[in-house]
């Protein structure tokens, strides 16, 4: 009889490396979860916030309106900037928020809320129209204007259309006048040698080319279409402010004036600011601001439009009162 044992090779006691190698394995998937659970809702949360913030930017001038529309309050509209298409001093925004204005019962008086250098001739016009619009079915709904630092060219062309214009003693005003400019280069590509290669079809097509000489007769068709709009600028004044106009050969020449010059010459009535003017004109010293603000995905929009035709460019300059 054999007394050796053959070994116990199924020890039931050893370690289980296998079983503690796929315990970590569910171990570890179970944490990746639970990780990109919470990296899931931070996400969610930024979102919502996000868009909670921008909500609140769209809706807050509305919900300013409503709460104020209880009581008597001045309604201020702001023309600050260039006004220009694109701009936020356009004829769409200025005449949207004159017209919720009007609408309010509650608006006691409108305060055009003025610091611009001019701009488009044709949104200055939209502008002006629809301020002597409002003013033929409102006539007993005051509607003022009150310059900041300037109200020159197209922003003095919107004031007009208002019953009075309040400025301060060293405001500028005026400059009555249109503007059309641009840049030469005739001998620049010859210096540089480049040759360039203009085709069109109708011979005034390339009207005012920078890398042409200047055409007399183009020249004086484009001087007879900015005496125009002159000529209608200084009508709008004239029809605006009627007899308080002192008229002098220098009024109509595109020279600004301080705002205290500008009452003695008629350009403007009296002086006083947003503040004074709600309170001691109007009686009603609470102000509810009407500008529409622009929505955050009309702003990004507008961002992408304008940066695409910069890229595309042009190369005759429109028309405008600066």
């Amino acid at each position: 009889m054999d007394n050796h044992q053959q070994p116990n090779t199924s020890d039931d006691n050893a370690p289980g490396w296998e079983k503690a190698v796929l315990e970590k394995l569910a171990f570890a998937a179970i944490d990746e979860q639970k990780r990109s659970r919470r990296w899931g809702v931070f996400f969610k949360f930024l979102t919502f916030a996000y868009l909670a913030v921008a909500l609140g930017m769209f809706i807050y001038p509305r919900f300013e309106s409503e709460v104020s529309a209880g009581t008597a309050h001045t309604a201020v509209i702001d023309v600050l900037g260039m006004i220009a298409d694109g701009e936020a001093a356009n004829a769409d925004v200025i005449i949207e928020g004159l017209r919720d204005a009007v609408k309010d019962k509650n608006t006691k008086g409108i305060i055009l809320n003025i610091n611009s250098p001019g701009g488009s001739a044709v949104q200055a016009g939209y502008v002006y129209e629809e301020i002597r619009r409002q003013k033929a079915q409102h006539p007993d709904l005051p509607i003022y204007s009150v310059v900041g630092d300037m109200c020159a060219s197209g922003g003095y062309y919107i004031a007009a259309a208002s019953d009075k214009i309040y400025v301060s003693q060293a405001s500028l005003i005026g400059s009555i006048g249109v503007i059309m400019n641009g840049f030469g280069f005739t001998n620049v590509l010859e210096k540089l040698g480049v040759e360039r290669r203009l085709l069109t079809a109708g011979e005034h097509k390339a009207m005012l080319d920078p890398f042409s000489p200047v055409n007399q007769q183009e020249a004086k068709h484009m001087q007879s279409l900015l005496d125009q709009v002159h000529q209608q600028f200084i009508a709008a004044v004239k029809q605006g402010r009627g007899d308080r106009l002192k008229e002098t050969p220098e009024m109509f020449s595109g020279l600004v004036w301080t705002g205290e010059e500008g009452v003695r010459l008629g350009l403007a009535d009296d002086f006083g600011s947003v503040d004074s003017v709600a309170r001691d004109v109007l009686g009603a010293e609470e102000k509810v601001n009407f500008t529409p603000q622009e929505r955050l995905i009309d702003k990004l929009a507008g961002k992408f439009g304008a940066s695409f035709a910069h890229a595309i460019g042009t190369t005759i300059k429109s028309i405008n009162f600066q």
